[in-house]
């Protein structure tokens, strides 16, 4: 789809090459590959802030593909077709599974919402600093942000672009809510919470920027197959 293209494999793709025996020894150790994943996008994003292309550059220092987030050409989905065609047809021994964890806008948002919520703790639990009201509530905010993002992308990974976008849209208003949170008159009275939502807001808007990027590019896949289907 683009950058943070998250379409997994085609469907009964693993049934067709064999099971995966995997014992919780694999899975740990790919789980724990995955979380380096996020460690490795929050370091890129963090040393790239005020960066104006940040989220683009990013993506391109994992390794993700180049350009402008645009849906793939004809030709691009044709070579993408040929190479899993070969994949198929090499031995499955050492392939790893596709799972959520792997998906781009996953990490992505992990990393982000990561480093927010660590950015939160260190001055959330001073009273001295944050009215402690206002540190539940945010709090509140960026669990439910993250959790209906999460939701989102496995949909997004199911190709349910429907299901995704609504989800997404639900991510956004909590996304929302911490942004009026900060905005609110009484926040700006703590020096601490005026300091930290300067260091935010462009995380924030970042995160808005990603998903708002993903949406349209689900509407488009949604238009297309509604196209596909009067004809």
């Amino acid at each position: 789809m683009n950058d943070f293209d998250a379409d997994g494999p085609s469907e009964n793709e693993w049934e067709e090459q064999g099971e995966l025996t995997w014992n919780e020894f694999d899975w740990e150790k790919y789980l724990r590959e995955q979380d380096n994943a996020i460690s490795r996008y929050q370091n890129f994003y963090e040393k790239l802030q005020g960066h104006p292309e940040r989220i683009d550059e990013t993506a391109r220092l994992m390794g993700w593909e180049e350009g402008d987030w645009s849906a793939e050409t004809e030709s691009e989905i044709e070579a993408m077709e040929e190479s899993a065609e070969g994949e198929a047809a090499s031995d499955y021994e050492g392939l790893e599974p596709y799972t959520l964890h792997k998906n781009p806008v996953f990490i992505a948002t992990k990393a982000i919402y990561l480093g927010l919520g660590r950015q939160w703790l260190e001055i959330a639990g001073d009273p001295l600093k944050v009215a402690q009201p206002l540190a539940l509530t945010f709090q509140t905010a960026l669990h439910r942000g993250e959790d209906q993002a999460s939701l989102a992308i496995q949909a997004l990974d199911l190709g349910d672009y429907a299901m995704s976008v609504s989800l997404f849209k639900r991510a956004l208003r909590e996304l929302n809510t911490s942004l009026a949170l900060l905005d609110a008159s009484q926040s700006g009275t703590h020096p601490a919470v005026t300091a930290f939502r300067e260091r935010t807001l462009p995380k924030l808007f970042d995160l808005r920027e990603i998903w708002l990027r993903v949406i349209n590019e689900c509407r488009d896949e949604l238009a297309r197959h509604n196209i596909d289907e009067e004809n």
